[in-house]
């Protein structure tokens, strides 16, 4: 497919995605939100992607809502429903989604954006970054499109609480000591910095990737450390069976990088 909103960069295992709506500040207009489910649904069928970098054209990773967009705010409660969940399902499709999204933000990322951000599995931010839950402060509930539910197990409930009811924003070295991000460093170095980081992600087996990433989510809704074990040897017997464990081991006593063919 073509999206009109993204630019795409594939490179080999790894999906360059950039929100492409600089003059509105990547803002979530209907097209956008459309490509990126787009998106998302293709990577479900494509398993040979194994990181996703998100990243925002301009000077923004991305504003949230369009509420210049005609649309916004009109149409019957129910419209209203259904465009509420189809933005909010965009955090549901990163999360269940086998490959690792990491987030680089620069500028603002706003309500919708703060989302986007929240929903990856990695965040490192330029030194320009300013986040938060901007809903309350357009008359809206503070809690909205899963933000309630990932920044809590993020930064704690209590800071969580001051920046859901306040739409108070966040700058990136608060961001960094919240733990909201891993690495704050200049706007210039984002990509190498995000390059470094894939390449880590790449040194890792396919299946053991996609497993970790699925073990750590779950595990934040399981209700006992029984559960999280169970799933844990699950998913260790599974990596264990396979050729890439008995390369590993091969690489590790042979003192040289593995060669991993997700098999």
């Amino acid at each position: 497919m073509s999206y009109t909103t993204l630019d795409l960069r594939r490179d080999g295992p790894v999906l360059w995605c950039t929100l492409d709506r600089p003059e509105a500040l990547n803002a979530l207009n209907p097209a956008l939100v459309n490509d990126l489910h787009g998106l998302y649904d293709e990577l479900k069928e494509d398993p040979a992607v194994r990181v996703v970098v998100l990243r925002g054209a301009g000077r923004a990773f991305c504003a949230g809502l369009d509420l210049k967009d005609p649309g916004t705010g009109s149409g019957t409660v129910s419209d209203s429903l259904r465009g509420q969940h189809h933005i909010a399902e965009l955090a549901l499709k990163m999360r269940r989604l086998p490959q690792v999204f990491v987030a680089c933000v620069h500028g603002p990322a706003c309500g919708g954006g703060f989302m986007l951000a929240l929903a990856s599995d990695l965040r490192i931010a330029g030194e320009s970054a300013r986040m938060n839950a901007a809903f309350i402060r357009l008359g809206l509930s503070g809690c909205d499109v899963g933000v309630s539910y990932l920044l809590p197990r993020l930064v704690g409930a209590s800071v969580a609480a001051e920046l859901i009811l306040t739409g108070r924003f966040v700058d990136a070295e608060r961001a960094r000591e919240l733990g909201l991000v891993g690495t704050v460093i200049p706007d210039a170095g984002l990509e190498e910095e995000a390059s470094e980081l894939v390449a880590d992600l790449l040194r890792t087996s396919p299946l053991g990737l996609r497993l970790s990433k699925e073990a750590l989510n779950a595990s934040l809704d399981m209700n006992s450390m029984d559960a999280v074990v169970s799933m844990e040897d699950r998913n260790q017997v599974l990596c264990a069976r396979t050729r890439d464990f008995q390369e590993g081991v091969k690489a590790f006593l042979e003192k040289r990088e593995p060669r991993f063919e997700d098999a």
